[in-house]
């Protein structure tokens, strides 16, 4: 390895994604910051085969066309006084929804209450939004029994369990408060057409959420003509009569080594007006959600002390806040809480506790519980931190790390936050506070620490990647995060673009 200091700290970065050679030296790298090389070179190598080696002429190749350094492209620092942001003379005309994170005794009785709970309320919406295709639906799966052979009906019901039989058909076990019926979906000979759809359909079925199901009785099963999701119906989303704009981040992780200052400096002095870069854009901003992991906290997970730059939970959040109250005062920060953050692990987590932020919270910072709704200029905002992607993606076939808003679409459908039970640690409350009962024209997560865009139904679809560096868990897994880069939705124009921070402007 180069005995140069910015080679060594590169190269100790991008272990199991490139090799560094050793005709780089610290020179070659001049005017680079060691986030922004690990970024480019994780773009670069996202589609090679991995290590690549990095020599001289790539590296000065891949900096040079991600980068180019003209002097027209560096920061121009301009005087505050010349900002004029249209979002300071509007009226900030929000309201929070935190959810109920009220804990129960964990009793059976408990449990069974909370699922009961989230078939009644998804069921409903399963009714009520496809009452086309419900029409005749049975009152309880145990009426079925009363059916002869060939009869078409129609149930709803939670998963229990699905697996694959020995000649390829997908067979799915649904109960209700009354019975339990097996579902078999047959695999056709030719996979096109509508049989092969509902085939493929039922292969991403998973454990514990709510379906309904059209087929005809034969014998012990229901033989599967159509599957029906809870899913958003299509919608107009909300459009404001004022031209501001919302910006989404998520993963601050505030007190890790890998936390990037420099880049969130710019952020700072960007949303002041300090930086000749779109300053319309930041003009615009009014409102900001932050869901969840505002600092990277302490024991989350073995050996975390020696990747913390911040040892005291308490003084991470004492720098948080001194860095938001650089936030220009019109604009309303709302703060939710993730797993890193100092509140249980159990979803869903409160607000954040008043023992960390007490002495220094400005008043144009808001808290609100994780999963909660942020309804700003009548935009409504459902974030999540999204912890319960991670067994979205390994269950549902087709979702991926490098594409979170795939995974997040799946969440949509299901009008459940966390389908899947028992990987996510869920508190069973009376009432489900992860059932998606208000449908958002914003779903907004974090977690995956990489960007993704989409729309689906009517919802603007939008993860906000992190203000973290790549960290070792992410370099074993393969996964490359997106660090620095805002969403920003423009409400008026019903837009979304993405500010990267990692650039020089």
């Amino acid at each position: 390895m180069p005995d140069t200091v910015l080679v060594q700290e590169l190269a100790s970065r991008l272990v199991g994604v490139a090799i560094i050679s050793s005709d780089i030296a610290d020179s070659d790298l001049d005017g680079h910051v060691v986030e922004e090389l690990v970024s480019l070179v994780n773009s670069y190598c996202e589609s090679l085969e991995k290590p690549v080696l990095l020599d001289r002429a790539v590296i000065s190749q891949v900096i040079g066309k991600a980068h180019p350094r003209p002097a027209a492209q560096k920061v121009e620092v301009v005087g505050a006084l010349d900002f004029r942001p249209v979002a300071k003379e509007i009226e900030g005309r929000f309201s929070t929804r935190s959810v109920d994170t009220g804990k129960t005794a964990g009793t059976v009785a408990d449990f069974t209450g909370y699922f009961n709970d989230r078939l009644a309320r998804i069921k409903s919406a399963i009714y009520e939004g496809q009452s086309g295709k419900m029409a005749g639906m049975t009152h309880s799966i145990e009426s079925i029994k009363q059916y002869t052979a060939g009869r078409e009906i129609i149930i709803a019901g939670m998963v229990y369990d699905k697996f694959i039989t020995k000649n390829g058909h997908v067979l799915v076990t649904v109960e209700d408060d009354t019975g339990i019926a097996k579902v078999l979906f047959i695999k056709p000979q030719h996979m096109e057409g509508r049989m092969a759809d509902l085939f493929t359909s039922a292969t991403r079925i998973v454990n514990d959420e709510v379906i309904a199901v059209k087929g005809k009785i034969s014998g012990p099963f229901v033989m599967a003509s159509a599957l029906v999701y809870p899913d958003v119906p299509v919608h107009q989303r909300r459009q404001t009569s004022d031209d501001i704009a919302i910006a989404f981040m998520s993963d601050v992780h505030v007190g890790s080594k890998l936390f990037m200052q420099k880049q969130f400096d710019k952020f700072l002095d960007w949303i002041n007006g300090k930086v000749d870069y779109r300053r319309d854009l930041a003009g615009k901003i009014k409102y900001i959600v932050v869901s969840g992991d505002l600092v990277d906290g302490i024991g989350v997970y073995p050996n975390q002390d020696k990747e913390l730059s911040i040892a005291d939970i308490y003084l991470q959040y004492k720098e948080l806040f001194r860095m938001l109250v650089e936030i220009p005062e019109y604009i309303h920060v709302f703060l939710l809480t993730g797993n890193h953050d100092g509140v249980q692990r159990a979803e869903p987590q409160p607000q954040l506790p008043e023992e960390f932020y007490r002495d220094f919270k400005p008043s144009n910072i808001h808290l609100v519980s994780n999963p909660g709704y942020v309804t700003a200029e009548g935009i409504k905002v459902l974030g999540y931190h999204g912890t319960s992607l991670d067994s979205v993606i390994q269950g549902i076939p087709g979702c991926s790390y490098s594409k979170p808003e795939g995974a997040m679409l799946e969440v949509l459908k299901r009008r459940h936050l966390s389908p899947i039970y028992g990987d996510n640690p869920i508190v069973p409350a009376k009432s489900d506070p992860m059932v998606i009962d208000q449908v958002p024209d914003v779903l907004h997560m974090g977690h995956l620490h990489k960007n993704g865009y989409s729309e689906y139904h009517g919802t603007m679809i939008v993860n906000s990647g992190t203000w973290q560096a790549r960290t070792s868990y992410q370099v074993r897994l393969g996964h490359m995060p997106t660090p620095a880069i805002l969403p920003v939705y423009e409400g008026k124009q019903m837009t979304m673009s993405a500010v990267d921070f990692n650039t020089a402007f």
